[in-house]
């Protein structure tokens, strides 16, 4: 299967074309489960504090056999850590759990708007990659407006912002907005969770045309808009599919199709960046 290319991020750092969500994989079997993944070929796994599992894929990362400098890890900042000088140690603590010299991403989870406290979130991960305690440093749930605050007030634009992003919700304004401002977009339910996603006639009739799964053409779906899909499966078979989206390419008509599919209310869940806020 041809290799995907990496992603080369605006701070020089590199991220794989598909990363693997970790959410709910917990514990000793979490840890086998997401050490079998790296050893099948994912080289990114998305975690965060919120999911109370970067022990499990520290563990993962050393189980695996493949070198550290190959595999990324990202965690995510939590909502209660954003005061300036809670954010340093915040990360200390997530490589204390993780066992890892450092991490490669780490991202501010929601902006939490009503709060007001991002900037200085952000100001508190610049320095926190001053320090070397990551590599790069990025956001989560992010629109435009947060975005530019961001940048305005520090100077430094983050390599990443992760959305929800499927063919019921594409955000092409905020992947444009994305882009303009040099950063990478992730996709969070890349392939529509519980929903009749994969069912959808235009994706079944792109599946049959090009002798895939539905969950592969809404993955190589993402790849061609330029967008990082992060798929969550427990399932081997699953994982290995999910990975393997070279050597075929959705032509346009494909695509029109499948972002026909978009609709204004199409979130999942109720998470708005406007208003919906964790901690």
């Amino acid at each position: 299967m041809p290799a995907l290319p990496d992603h080369t991020l605006n701070d020089g750092t590199t991220l794989p074309a598909v990363g693997l969500g970790t959410y709910a994989l917990r514990g000793i079997p979490g840890a086998e489960g997401m050490a079998e993944a790296l050893r099948e070929g994912y080289r990114l796994l998305d975690s965060a504090v919120n999911y109370e599992n970067e022990g499990a894929v520290g563990k993962a990362v050393r189980m695996s056999g493949v070198p550290r400098e190959q595999i990324r890890v990202t965690s995510k900042l939590p909502g209660r850590h954003h005061k300036k000088p809670n954010v340093t140690w915040a990360i200390e603590e997530s490589l204390l759990r993780s066992g890892l010299d450092y991490l490669d991403l780490y991202l501010i989870h929601w902006p939490n708007p009503s709060q007001q406290l991002f900037v200085e979130a952000w100001e508190g991960m610049i320095e926190a990659r001053e320090r070397g305690l990551v590599r790069s440093i990025g956001v989560s749930n992010f629109l435009p407006e947060h975005l530019d605050q961001l940048i305005d007030k520090t100077g430094v634009a983050p390599s990443v912002n992760q959305i929800e992003l499927h063919p019921y919700f594409n955000q092409p304004e905020q992947r444009a907005a994305d882009k303009a401002r040099g950063i990478l977009t992730e996709a969070w339910t890349p392939i529509g969770k519980g929903t009749g996603l994969l069912a959808e006639p235009a994706v079944v009739a792109a599946a049959n045309k090009h002798g895939r799964s539905p969950a592969q053409v809404v993955l190589r779906w993402h790849l061609q808009l330029g967008v990082l899909p992060i798929p969550k499966s427990a399932t081997p078979s699953r994982r290995r599919e999910n990975l393997e989206l070279g050597g075929f390419q959705l032509d346009d008509a494909d695509m029109a199709a499948i972002n026909a599919l978009t609709r204004p209310a199409g979130r999942l869940f109720d998470g708005d960046p406007r208003t919906h806020e964790e901690f």
